[in-house]
């Protein structure tokens, strides 16, 4: 009766979000998926006619209706530029998590989210058990994306072509930072999100140098869970619960000005779902959430609108350099001249303006993994747009989308490196 009632508030709740859809298709232009697959159950507007019929279909066909929920990128296109305002994130994160809690979730995710991810010992663990394996299982491929196949694991991963693991972790190679302000004045947490933990550690090293350039104090804990979002999108409230409650714990043992992160999806969920989230937990980590989620701050946006990092004007130097827009950095975060503030800054480079650089680039996490024909689809016309260019490299601000980009230009055997965009900044200091 209790599980009852439950799903009756949570539907009940989603019916006041839903109320300012007017059906009128303006959305069908700014999604992927729908632009390429063409179906209406495909875009947002579909998406919602599920929702608004969802206390049926749930148990009509809850695997059906799990199916067509997932066949989103959460990219946040639609609620970009919706007309009405229709929180559409919300609205679908919120849908997930119903459907989750009537379906329950597998074993797999379960042991993942709720067990792995909220224990980040463990995982440093099972990595440094698995990070020597990495190399009889895949095939360095020796190309400017420094990617590799797994023929061995084709099964499982598809033609992928995947970064591989760091050889140490950030946290294994700096360790916990506990540095205090210096010139000028602020003192930053820096999360920098599992990808910038095990994959990506150039990009956190990168941030790591530029906080000490501009005497920036540093708070960097070697015990951080992940941010949550993958248990987000999944539906599985209590896993990002435990995420979110670890990492409170941490940030609430010291002082800061800013929470800093180099992954516009940390980013946001901090900011957006970490006190959003919070709301069936206690009373004071409800109040830490949404007092952390307030200092939350792209890398790009606290160098460029906190530290007045600007350059004197466009760079024109030899390297081609073209900006991918990160859906979460964009348009959520509202982040968008300041990469390129960045990127000018680099006076060995030119950014070279790609058509449509807001065009979601497939990633979307867990999407990847579940629609890979869709999210190869719609990479392909990315990479298409890169290559268009002429560019020497691609800059991004997100780790996820730096993956996805790789994997597209590695496929096509493609010249153009993958960079974050702080790292084209911090080979200038």
């Amino acid at each position: 009766m209790d599980e009852i009632s439950s799903l009756a508030k949570s539907l009940m709740v989603l019916d006041d979000k839903l109320a300012s859809c007017m059906k009128c298709g303006f959305c069908q232009a700014f999604c992927p998926v729908f632009d390429t697959t063409g179906k209406e159950g495909d875009v947002t507007r579909g998406k919602i006619a599920l929702v608004e019929n969802l206390a049926h279909l749930i148990i009509q066909d809850p695997e059906a209706v799990n199916e067509k929920l997932s066949r989103c990128l959460l990219c946040g296109g639609c609620q970009f530029s919706c007309p009405s305002g229709v929180p559409t994130l919300e609205i679908f994160m919120e849908a997930r998590a119903i459907v989750t809690a009537y379906l329950g979730l597998s074993p797999v995710k379960k042991a993942i989210f709720r067990k792995l991810l909220p224990n980040p010992r463990v995982v440093d663990t099972l990595l440094r058990a698995g990070s020597p394996f990495q190399k009889l299982l895949l095939k360095d491929e020796q190309n400017p994306q420094k990617t590799a196949c797994a023929p061995l694991l084709k099964s499982l991963f598809g033609d992928r072509h995947m970064p591989l693991l760091s050889d140490k972790p950030l946290r294994s190679k700096v360790g916990k930072v506990d540095r205090p302000a210096g010139k000028s004045g602020l003192r930053v947490a820096f999360f920098p999100g599992c990808m910038g933990d095990k994959i990506y550690t150039g990009v956190s090293e990168a941030c790591l140098k530029v906080f000490e350039h501009h005497g920036v104090g540093v708070f960097l804990s070697d015990n951080f869970a992940c941010c949550g979002i993958p248990a987000l999108v999944s539906g599985d409230r209590e896993g990002v619960e435990k995420m979110i409650e670890h990492n409170l714990g941490i940030l609430s043992r010291t002082h800061f000005d800013y929470i800093v992160t180099p992954c516009s999806s940390c980013t946001m969920t901090i900011k957006e779902y970490w006190p959003e989230m919070s709301r069936n937990l206690p009373a004071s980590v409800q109040e830490t959430a949404k007092k952390f989620g307030a200092k939350a701050i792209d890398i790009n946006a606290f160098l460029v609108d906190v530290l007045g990092v600007h350059p004197e004007g466009p760079a024109k130097g030899g390297l081609k350099v073209t900006y991918h827009e990160s859906c979460h950095l964009k348009k959520s975060l509202g982040v968008s001249k300041q990469p390129r503030e960045l990127i000018n800054m680099n006076k060995n480079c030119e950014l070279v303006e790609m058509v449509e650089p807001d065009r979601c680039c497939g990633c979307g996490g867990s999407f990847t993994l579940t629609h890979y024909d869709i999210s190869q689809r719609i990479g392909q016309k990315k990479r298409d747009s890169i290559v268009a260019t002429g560019a020497d490299v691609v800059a991004t601000g997100c780790p996820a989308c730096m993956m996805q980009l790789s994997d597209m230009l590695a496929r096509n055997g493609d010249r153009a490196r993958v960079r974050h965009t702080i790292e084209l900044y911090a080979d200038t200091l």
